[in-house]
């Protein structure tokens, strides 16, 4: 887990950090990972907030350029001295039904 210190004064909520990862964009699908369903739990703890997300697959290519985005995202987003810590996590693993509708629809990914 990495530490992250916050550099702006907006209230912490767990919807601000949902919106604020919306703005996180997978470069190799362009949609962002709140709807590819990367995001698995944003909570809150006695030394501020933990944010814990999976990628696509273990080698993705493009993992460590989407934890920059993340960090630099929460670091502009989120209020000053408040910790975040983000953990990378592979369980249960990523597979696409946990796409949003909208993710969905973009892909042209079906259930049928």
């Amino acid at each position: 887990m990495n530490a992250t210190p916050i550099a702006s004064t907006a209230p912490m909520t767990r919807e601000l950090i949902h919106a604020a990862l919306t703005q996180v964009i997978d470069p190799e699908i362009g949609i962002n990972i709140v709807d590819l369903g990367l995001v698995y739990d944003v909570e809150s703890n006695d030394e501020g907030w933990r944010i814990a997300l999976t990628m696509t697959s273990p080698a993705c290519p493009m993992g460590q350029s989407i934890l920059d985005d993340v960090r630099a995202v929460i670091d502009t987003s989120l209020s000053i001295g408040t910790s975040v810590d983000i953990d990378l996590v592979w369980e249960p693993p990523w597979d696409p039904s946990m796409m949003s509708d909208a993710a969905r629809d973009t892909l042209g990914w079906s259930d049928d």
